[in-house]
């Protein structure tokens, strides 16, 4: 049975590449291989980090992947589909739900074979990985901005003048305003002050 390819062309402003030289190379392995090329989508002057939601040609190449229009979808380089490892992998895996092929003229890839079977699950494995890292660096992130952000310690100076001047009778507000520290410091500080932890300090 003739499989039913469809062609994804891609050049951006600055890689030197022309969609109709991606063409070319793909129409030979359409003819060396037998395929019927049913659709050409092409993105031209788009990024390959653009989503597929600001590049027209690659979101009707999926489309009609899930209308079951398409056997095989070829495109001349990996970095034509794009340049996210994570948003390469859920495009494969899209393709692989649907049954249909991937072909990549550059890496040879062709998931049809066993071998191609096989770097696709690499793939997903480096994918995994990355958004991994992608976490740790997060919460590593959330950590040392937590630590910034956090309450400076109270110098034992301040500490011991504000101590002082609340046992001399002052209040909060006019203690706070004194010493230069912040009324709700102060206020933690006298709710201390009757423990037996102060009672120590102050014998």
């Amino acid at each position: 049975m003739t499989r039913r390819a469809a062609f994804y062309l891609r050049v951006s402003t600055a890689d030197g590449q022309t969609v109709a030289n991606q063409r070319r190379h793909l129409d030979e392995v359409a003819q060396r291989l037998g395929w019927t090329v049913v659709s050409i989508f092409a993105d031209e002057g788009v990024s390959g980090t653009k989503g597929r939601d600001r590049r027209p040609g690659l979101d009707a190449l999926m489309k009609a992947v899930a209308r079951g229009q398409v056997d095989v979808v070829a495109a001349w380089s990996v970095d034509r589909l794009g340049r996210s490892l994570p948003d390469l992998v859920a495009l494969l895996g899209e393709l692989q739900a649907r049954g249909v092929d991937l072909f990549l003229h550059q890496q040879a890839l062709d998931t049809a074979t066993p071998s191609g079977r096989m770097l696709f699950q690499m793939l997903g494995v480096f994918a995994e990985f990355e958004r991994a890292m992608i976490v740790a660096r997060v919460k590593a992130g959330l950590q040392r901005t937590t630590k910034r952000l956090g309450r400076p310690p109270l110098a034992d100076e301040k500490a011991e003048a504000i101590r002082r001047l609340l046992r001399d009778g002052a209040g909060v507000r006019e203690t706070a305003r004194k010493v230069g520290a912040g009324t709700a410091t102060v206020a933690r500080l006298k709710r201390t002050m009757g423990s037996p932890q102060e009672a120590a300090l102050a014998s």
